[in-house]
């Protein structure tokens, strides 16, 4: 338990406190005002500050560590997909010149072409028939 007379100096030094931080605030305050007075006169606004602040902390985030080795791996990581997909693309149009040049699609090749001759010829012939006809 606290005596009175230690009691009565805590108050005392409470109510000192309240008013150092009352006396800080309004001085705190009245320097905020006055930098935004000084930002103004230089033509600082808030959009600059931002884009500062914004190109400051990408610059800082570039030069970590941990940054340039995940951009090194990524960067290694596409080169090694573009790599690969080219590879898919070459055995693809490889794989579709052999089998275009194989005797079975060659053999197929002529049957269509077949196919469409007689078909052409068959409705030339029609055609012909009709006209005459009328």
């Amino acid at each position: 338990m606290l005596s009175e007379e230690e009691k009565e100096e805590l108050k005392a030094e409470l109510v000192q406190l309240e008013d150092e931080i009352t006396t800080l605030r309004q001085v705190l305050s009245a320097k905020e005002r006055h930098l935004v007075e000084i930002k103004q006169k230089l033509g600082m606004n808030l959009m600059n500050e931002l884009k500062q602040n914004f190109s400051k902390s990408w610059h800082d985030m570039q030069t970590t560590t941990a940054y340039k080795k995940t951009h090194e791996t990524l960067s290694h990581a596409g080169q090694k997909a573009t790599a690969a997909f080219s590879n898919v693309g070459t055995a693809i149009s490889k794989k579709f010149g052999d089998m275009r040049n194989s005797p079975t699609f060659k053999s197929f090749e002529e049957r269509v072409e077949t196919t469409v001759t007689s078909l052409k010829v068959f409705f030339r012939r029609r055609r012909y028939e009709e006209g005459k006809e009328d």
